[in-house]
């Protein structure tokens, strides 16, 4: 069987940083862990090759050489999905389908020819799939029961020999799955349920070694939802990884995603910088008390957001955030107080996005029952409005929206942030001995370098700003000018961004406007 894995092509958003990457060589972000991962699980005998659409197209002879495709997709990247599903049937070949998009809308993925849809978690769903292929199934729909979930530390470790490792500028790895809490807005624990399953600690290090086998001496996103979901377990990883990490020179640095409750536990924090975790994505989502008690995020109201957020940053974590407006009940001005607290924070990279309403989860249920729900789901992104019917005006919060985005990613404030950072991470990063992950200078990032410089130190009114915070950081943080100097290549890509934020939500504003003022028109008048 010769299985043709096919990732489907994101829109520019947020997280696509095109410029950046273009900067630094590079041609996607991280790779497609879930389908490395389906291929580990899937029969060895069978053939495999893997294209990222992301990084290149699939070749006639890739097309021509498949007897099955097997696709998985995020929401966010359902257009293309849809097309490749369709590409593929054209071309007369089986194609399977799983992943987060298909699991919340299956109904979606089937309508356009998919002829077995592989849902939920695939430890169990695969080999039914498998299963119904050596039965000669041509079709099927393949489920767990529910409340049903995978112990994952039977999960083999993913192909990593299918990537095309020059194409990232990070790997993905996966400790955990789940996270305890239950925030209104989130379908992880729809998807992965509130209990943290994690992996053990030496099945973990066996892919470390995989990859480290393979020649990867680069940063690794711990791609967990939570990764202190789990915190017990958490350090007994760390406990393990520390020495693996000497033994070995430091060869990576590592990235993740964590709840904000990280600040009250100073020994795990200290852990992970020890590891060398150099970076956490924290779902702050918003300073308004009301909403996050209201939205069910209680985790963030129980200490001072704003000194959770610096005490994690003088740990020795750059701190990134993830920030909402439209929650129910918000009140005006909600932009503002996101961008004040971000300044007050210096936390360089703030995702800042309108609240949607994921499939399946209980904001999604709630506002279907009080009848606020749009019917059709788009994309989700930072591109697309509200698909409910919010408390307040959707004006004043696409209004808000725009007007937040583009302060945020104003190139001065920016440099500011990420200035005042760094500084606060001082030293606390970077003082590990026998440490040899330094990465190599190759012309590649000279160039990247040099049009930094350029760009930033030269040619925009940023000039003066960005040489004065150079040397601020050579007298005060040397050896955190290099992960400086690549965060302050993002605004390379969020120059850009901010602009298509306005012009396609205000395109957006105004075509819903118009809908309203026809349908006012042709409303009866009242006396």
């Amino acid at each position: 069987m010769n299985v043709l894995l096919l990732y489907p092509l994101f829109p520019q958003s947020f997280w696509s940083f095109e410029k950046t990457l273009a900067l630094l060589g590079f041609k996607a972000m991280l790779p497609p862990l879930g389908l490395a991962t389906v291929a580990a699980i899937l029969p060895q005998d069978w053939n495999y090759k893997l294209v990222d659409r992301n990084v290149r197209s699939v070749t006639q002879a890739e097309w021509d050489w498949a007897d099955l495709v097997i696709l998985s997709a995020m929401i966010v990247q359902k257009e293309d999905l849809l097309e490749q599903i369709q590409e593929a049937k054209r071309r007369g070949k089986r194609v399977a389908v799983g992943g987060p998009y298909a699991t919340a809308l299956p109904h979606e993925v089937s309508e356009v020819g998919a002829d077995y849809l592989i849902l939920d978690e695939g430890e169990i769903t695969l080999p039914m799939f498998v299963s119904a292929i050596a039965a000669g199934q041509e079709s099927g729909t393949f489920r767990a029961a529910i409340g049903e979930r995978p112990n994952v530390t039977d999960t083999p470790i993913p192909r990593f020999d299918l990537l095309e490792f020059d194409a990232y500028a990070q790997m993905s790895v996966q400790f955990s799955r789940g996270c305890p809490f239950q925030c209104e807005f989130c379908d992880i624990i729809v998807l992965y349920g509130r209990k943290p399953r994690t992996k053990t600690p030496e099945q973990l290090l066996k892919e470390l070694d995989r990859l480290y086998e393979l020649g990867w001496r680069r940063s690794i996103f711990m791609v967990d939802d939570n990764f202190i979901g789990n915190k017990r377990n958490v350090k007994l990883l760390l406990k393990q990884l520390l020495p693996w990490m000497v033994e070995h020179h430091y060869p990576f640095s590592f990235a993740t995603e964590a709840s904000v409750d990280l600040a009250q536990d100073q020994e795990l924090m200290d852990m992970m910088v020890q590891c060398n975790f150099g970076s956490v994505f924290l779902g702050i989502e918003t300073p308004d008390e009301e909403s996050l008690t209201l939205t069910k995020k209680h985790q963030n109201t129980r200490d001072s957001l704003s000194d959770s957020v610096l005490k994690i940053t003088r740990s020795g974590l750059r701190v990134m955030a993830g920030f909402i407006i439209g929650f129910d009940g918000e009140k005006k001005g909600a932009g503002d107080r996101i961008v004040k607290f971000v300044e007050k924070t210096a936390i360089p990279t703030a995702v800042l996005s309108m609240l949607q309403a994921l499939p399946d989860t209980a904001l999604w249920h709630r506002l279907e029952k009080e009848g606020r729900l749009h019917q059709k789901l788009g994309d989700i992104n930072q591109t697309t409005l509200m698909n409910f019917v919010p408390t307040r005006s959707l004006e004043d919060i696409a209004h808000e929206y725009i007007e937040a985005f583009w302060q945020l990613y104003d190139p001065e404030k920016f440099l500011d942030r990420a200035y005042r950072h760094y500084l606060l991470l001082g030293e606390a990063t970077y003082p590990k001995k026998g440490r040899s992950g330094k990465e190599r200078v190759n012309w590649v990032r000279l160039r990247a370098l040099l049009a930094i410089c350029w760009r930033q130190g030269a040619i925009r009114k940023t000039r003066w700003q960005f040489w004065r915070n150079l040397a601020g950081m050579l007298q005060r943080n040397p050896g955190g000018i290099s992960p400086y100097l690549s965060v302050c290549a993002e605004i390379e890509h969020f120059i850009e961004y901010r602009q298509i934020v306005r012009t396609q939500i205000e395109a957006q504003m105004a075509e819903f406007l118009a809908t309203e003022r026809q349908l006012a028109e042709c409303s009866p008048s009242t006396a």
